[in-house]
């Protein structure tokens, strides 16, 4: 059988991680993060990433758990360039509360993040790069997808890697279980 993670590379691999039953189980090490100078002062390019390379246009979706206990604790996906430009989303512990996050870096870190009332179950993360554009959608369970932002990427280079990637900047041993990864052409360009 295929597993899902065949052909992608780690980059900071973490001290633990195994395929079991199809399922990605990761650990996290001490105090992973990426991020870029802007508000906090600081650059980190610690945090677990694993990807393969695409070239232009596609859709790109995951779906996970994760046990979300201290400050920052994170997991999702990203697309990266190089440690200057990069966009990660996915779930992210702030507040006391599960939040859908969503960092844009070039040169300078943003973020967004808005708070889960309820996130029981499988999260399911779509990113879809659409010429300058990334379009980035969640859903919890079965619901529908929704739009979580929509961002400028710059479109060149034309070859990225993406993937799965998941931090804790606190501590070490946030885990996580990766069910899928797929990635093709963009599956849509309704916004709507």
């Amino acid at each position: 059988m295929t597993e899902f993670i065949d052909g992608m590379v780690w980059r900071n691999e973490p001290p633990f991680w195994e395929m079991r039953n199809g399922v990605l189980r990761v650990r996290s090490g001490e105090k992973t993060d990426f991020w870029q100078t802007t508000y906090y002062g600081f650059e980190r390019d610690d945090g677990h990433f694993l990807s393969r390379p695409r070239q232009g246009e596609f859709t790109a979706s995951t779906s996970f758990t994760a046990s979300y206990d201290e400050l920052y604790d994170q997991a999702g996906m990203m697309v990266r360039v190089d440690a200057e430009r990069w966009m990660k989303c996915g779930i992210e512990f702030t507040d006391g509360a599960m939040h859908l996050s969503v960092v844009v870096t070039d040169g300078h870190s943003d973020w967004s993040a808005q708070r889960l009332e309820t996130a029981q179950g499988d999260v399911g993360i779509r990113v879809s790069r659409l010429n300058d554009a990334l379009f980035i959608q969640y859903r919890l369970g079965d619901a529908d997808w929704r739009m979580a932002r929509l961002a400028y990427f710059a479109p060149e280079p034309a070859e990225v890697q993406v993937g799965l990637a998941f931090c804790s900047p606190q501590r070490a041993g946030f885990e996580a279980e990766f069910k899928s990864f797929e990635i093709g052409p963009p599956t849509t360009r309704e916004i709507h």
